[in-house]
């Protein structure tokens, strides 16, 4: 079963810990983000106010110590250019599209005038650079308004009426939309200017393409310690989710034990008191050939009871102590058919088994009586868990010192899912009624700790339908 599997399992089941756990998590990547995205525009704001400050600093210094500005030459090229339009170009005028032309062509020369003939930007980029400053910036000029004026005549230039817009006739420069550019841009100073020809009104703008990567550099530190402290709680919470599994895992395996031990130790203990009561009967006390038998059947049944309470005894020893190996050098080869003959006898010949050993009377130390356990619970399981005639194949090889026996039958298999579980104490494969094959969930958990015993292991390979493969691995 993988995480999504289970994640949706607890979603159904509304798991007190699952849901308010992923909601925590979720308000703190929230809260976080928000934090981030406080300190990133409070970054930028102080950026900005850092580079104001030092750009009206610079002005203050190019003004004290050249009075200049960076835009004379600008304004004198102005000037002369206004002029020109005053005395010879508006008288040609003679109807309010030629008027409207003549603004929108007075605006574009003097936006070109002082785009290209200013020299603010590098006087600012020297100053910056100087003190140790970034220098990479853009600049933006936006015009507010402008008035081209002679003795007595006034013509307003800009902003341009609301009807040009709306007019087919009328082309409105591309550079009448720099104001809505500026969002993001450092005001360094609004001029004012007036001279014979001109009234002029415009800002100049700077902005940083860097901007970005210094407040990022700044914010280093706060976004690492925010990813890391989200990740070292979603690390705890998938730990305490994992722990959350695995102890219902745990919890689920203790009921099927209890369901299953419960329902072992009834089955002797009602035979043990139906034939208790069976004796006290006349009749049966009559026939001494029934009453040896009912007292066989106790007998039987009382083994079998002092069977299932030694197996929950060994459990406990089994967990407290290592196992207490009484090895012997012995043939493995030799070992396994006798193995196989004690089993066929035992089980009335239940299962047509195939042997096949290529290990060349190859010896091991190994316990001769958990090794002998250990087989046989793989040959029942074998047996217990198929629906048609048991079919077992056993293979015997060597290599690289180490033995591989694997056991082969044709039963009903193991789903995937449950394969990794198969070896845990009291896990049991349920397919509706937990009782159609009767066990403690103990054989394959026996078999594992025999196996990591004598410093080998065992595994399985099964599909649904096709049956399984144990494979034994011991070291020689």
């Amino acid at each position: 079963m993988n995480i999504f599997e289970i994640f949706v399992m607890q979603m159904k089941k509304k798991n007190t810990i699952l849901i308010p756990g992923i909601g925590a998590i979720i308000l703190l990547i929230a809260v976080q983000i928000f934090i981030i995205k406080d300190i990133w525009l409070e970054k930028g704001l102080m950026f900005d106010l850092k580079y104001k400050a030092l750009s009206q600093e610079a002005m203050e210094q190019f003004n004290n110590l050249n009075n200049a500005d960076g835009f004379e030459n600008a304004l004198e090229a102005v000037n002369q250019w206004s002029g020109e339009v005053m005395t010879q170009d508006l008288p040609k005028v003679t109807n309010d599209l030629d008027l409207s032309q003549l603004r929108i062509d007075s605006y574009t020369a003097v936006n070109k005038l002082l785009n290209e003939l200013q020299t603010l930007n590098k006087m600012l980029a020297g100053y910056f650079d100087a003190h140790g400053f970034e220098s990479d910036f853009s600049f933006q000029i936006v015009i507010n308004s402008l008035q081209l004026i002679d003795f007595d005549k006034k013509v307003d230039i800009y902003p341009f009426p609301e009807d040009y817009r709306d007019n087919p006739d009328i082309t409105l420069p591309e550079t009448e939309t720099n104001g809505q550019k500026i969002k993001s841009r450092i005001l360094v100073k609004r001029f004012l200017r007036e001279d014979n020809y001109y009234i002029l009104n415009f800002d100049y703008y700077i902005d940083f393409s860097g901007k970005q990567k210094v407040v990022l550099r700044e914010m280093v530190a706060s976004i690492s310690l925010s990813s890391i402290s989200i990740l070292v709680v979603v690390i705890i919470f998938m730990v305490a989710f994992r722990n959350l599994i695995e102890e219902r895992r745990l919890s689920n395996l203790k009921t099927d034990f209890i369901n299953n031990m419960t329902h072992e130790l009834k089955t002797p203990l009602s035979t043990i008191t139906v034939a208790g009561k069976t004796l006290e009967m006349d009749k049966i006390r009559a026939e001494e050939g029934k009453v040896l038998e009912t007292a066989r059947l106790i007998g039987k049944q009382s083994v079998h009871l002092n069977q299932l309470i030694n197996l929950i005894l060994e459990i406990s020893m089994w967990e407290r102590t290592q196992f207490q190996l009484d090895k012997k050098t012995v043939d493995i080869e030799e070992l396994m058919f006798d193995i196989v003959d004690s089993f066929r006898t035992g089980c009335n010949n239940c299962a047509a088994v195939t042997q096949k050993y290529t290990l060349d009377n190859v010896k091991a130390d190994i316990d001769v009586v958990y090794f002998t356990t250990l087989i046989n619970n793989l040959l029942s399981n074998a047996v217990k868990y198929s629906s048609a005639d048991p079919e077992i194949e056993i293979n015997g090889s060597k290599d690289k010192n180490k033995i591989f026996i694997s056991i082969r039958d044709n039963g009903i298999g193991i789903d995937k899912n449950h394969q990794k579980h198969i070896f845990d104490k009291f896990y049991r494969v349920t397919t509706g009624n937990i009782h159609k094959t009767k066990g403690l969930g103990l054989g394959l958990y026996y078999v594992k700790r025999i196996a990591e015993a004598h410093g080998g292991d065992v595994n399985v390979t099964s599909k649904p339908g096709k049956g399984s493969i144990f494979t034994v691995t011991i070291p020689y």
